[in-house]
């Protein structure tokens, strides 16, 4: 493979921070990625939770081939009929429970969000909307508008009007979602805003406070589902079950693909008045969700949420009597709360020069994200746990 030059990446493709890491990537098996220098890095952050069952699994590469050698785009408003689709919504509901057993399929997540937040609008007839503070739901308007972190969301004003925020993990809060409510979206566990997961009474609150008042209760669990907190779906291990929930991220294992997946009555709003309330060219498409099942048979046939539980249990383990403030999060979705920020973009740096892979949170300078693949050989594990305690060892 041909090496890129960085002056046309500078040139030609748009990137969002000040300093990109600027790695070349030839290609990615299981936990690694091989840069074109040769190096071999561990994969600590899976593409932000998106490479939940490793890179290239071979089973996802080989379902995503197979169905290529049927067909690509056609249509995908629900017009036509693509078995791709109907295999993967019949098989992901059969592992949800009342009310979620109609999916409408988008590419992201972000979508998934606009999507659910307009259909909650459409069939309560209500504008109101109830979000919660450190929240990040995405970057396209509606989602952001509901996105609880300033740093957001200020460049972009004026967004949607309408919307609360409360204050996460406080039940005395939740009084504010009333009748004018048309839905409150939360993350389970929130991410960006620092691995943050809330008390089983708020979240019970949460459910009987909506179904009080009629507003719906939307789950963001892009970053949270197929597994990575130690349960399919973060939802179930707070015994609460949303009207809607949105996916993305590790649906597609690598693919990209994203969804919303509630009551049918709450999505056949989307039939009428107008038809087509909302449509999306590229969501379902066929590629991606026959990928996306062999990603969803993989996880539950290796039980990777089992896995996913161990994995915390080792990283606690190995890394409590570091120089670490606090290990939050749940899972393979857990965050290092380091004593400063530089501590924090040392270690990050540190490591990568030692061949593993940190994340950040987005504009959380002192805590770290640790969300390695769930299927993880425990040696590589333990590798990438040795390397950041020499790291934090030597400092």
């Amino acid at each position: 493979m041909p090496r890129s030059r960085p002056d046309l990446f500078a040139r030609h493709v748009a990137w969002t921070s000040d300093a990109p890491m600027g790695l070349e990537v030839a290609h990615a098996r299981g936990p690694y990625i091989t840069l074109m220098d040769g190096r071999c890095l561990i994969d600590c952050i899976s593409g932000i939770a998106v490479s939940s069952i490793g890179h290239c699994h071979p089973h996802v590469i080989q379902a995503a081939k197979e169905q290529m050698d049927r067909h690509l785009h056609v249509m995908v408003y629900g017009e036509l009929i693509q078995q791709p689709q109907v295999d993967y919504a019949v098989r992901l509901c059969q592992e949800l429970p009342e009310p979620l057993q109609t999916v409408y399929f988008t590419m992201t997540g972000t979508e998934a969000n606009e999507g659910a937040l307009k259909v909650a609008k459409k069939f309560t007839g209500r504008t109101r909307i109830v979000a919660f503070e450190q929240s990040f739901h995405g970057d396209t308007h509606g989602s952001l508008s509901v996105t609880g972190r300033d740093i957001y969301r200020k460049p972009f004003r004026p967004l949607l009007p309408e919307v609360t925020f409360l204050p996460f993990d406080d039940v005395r809060a939740l009084e504010a979602i009333d009748t004018s409510t048309a839905c409150v979206i939360t993350e389970p566990i929130q991410g960006e805003g620092g691995m943050n997961v809330p008390s089983d009474a708020w979240m019970h609150a949460l459910r009987d406070r909506c179904t009080e008042t009629g507003a719906l209760l939307i789950f963001d669990e892009i970053q949270t589902g197929f597994g990575r907190t130690g349960t399919l779906f973060a939802f179930e291990g707070f015994g609460v079950v949303p009207d809607i929930m949105t996916v993305a991220k590790a649906m597609g294992g690598g693919m990209p693909l994203g969804g919303f997946i509630s009551r049918l009555d709450i999505l056949r709003t989307l039939r009428a008045d107008p038809p087509f309330s909302h449509v999306t060219t590229f969501g379902g498409h066929p590629v991606s969700c026959a990928a996306a099942q062999a990603a969803l048979e993989i996880i539950l046939k290796e039980n990777l949420p089992a896995r996913a539980r161990k994995i915390e249990r080792i990283v606690r383990a190995r890394l409590k009597h570091l120089c670490i403030h606090e290990i939050r999060g749940r899972g393979a979705m857990l965050g290092l709360q380091m004593d400063s920020s530089s501590l924090a973009q040392y270690l990050v740096a540190e490591c990568l020069n030692r061949g593993l892979i940190l994340g950040w949170t987005l504009h959380a300078g002192n805590l770290i994200r640790l969300a390695p693949p769930l299927n993880i050989p425990f040696d590589v594990l333990d590798n990438a746990l040795r390397t950041i305690c020499d790291v934090l060892n030597r400092q």
